[in-house]
């Protein structure tokens, strides 16, 4: 099972990405993906969450209104357009597979908040936003 982020760069403000999370080992489509971020300095923290059949999707209050996470489990790979973005979205960005049971949209929202449940982390790609 690996998992792999692409997509990072350097944008300016105001500017678009679109980052890929492809896996390998397994089909995607019976599984949630979470998207987090960890800035220089500061604590991991969760971006945005899909379940899997992605009808379900959270996301960050920083990020709301201006990414748009989605999955295209023919091709195994999550995305997430980024659109708008801030200085303060510079990060490196990585993918994760959510590893426990599905109770509800509401716990396993609050599992993308805190990381916690979620594994077979990818590398990360570096985001670098511009002012």
């Amino acid at each position: 099972v690996q998992l792999q982020a692409f997509g990072g760069g350097l944008v300016q403000s105001g500017g678009s990405l679109r980052l890929s999370c492809t896996i390998s080992g397994f089909n995607l489509d019976v599984y949630a993906i979470g998207w987090f971020r960890r800035a220089p300095g500061k604590e991991r923290e969760g971006v945005s969450c899909i379940n899997s059949n992605g009808g379900s999707t959270y996301y960050s209050d920083s990020v709301k209104g201006r990414f748009t996470i989605s999955r295209d489990d023919a091709e195994n790979t999550v995305y997430l357009q980024m659109n708008s973005l801030k200085p303060e979205d510079t990060a490196v960005y990585y993918c994760a597979l959510y590893m426990a049971a599905y109770y509800s949209d509401n716990y396993f929202f609050s599992r993308c908040v805190t990381s916690k449940d979620f594994g077979s982390w990818g590398q990360g790609t570096l985001v670098t936003v511009s002012s």
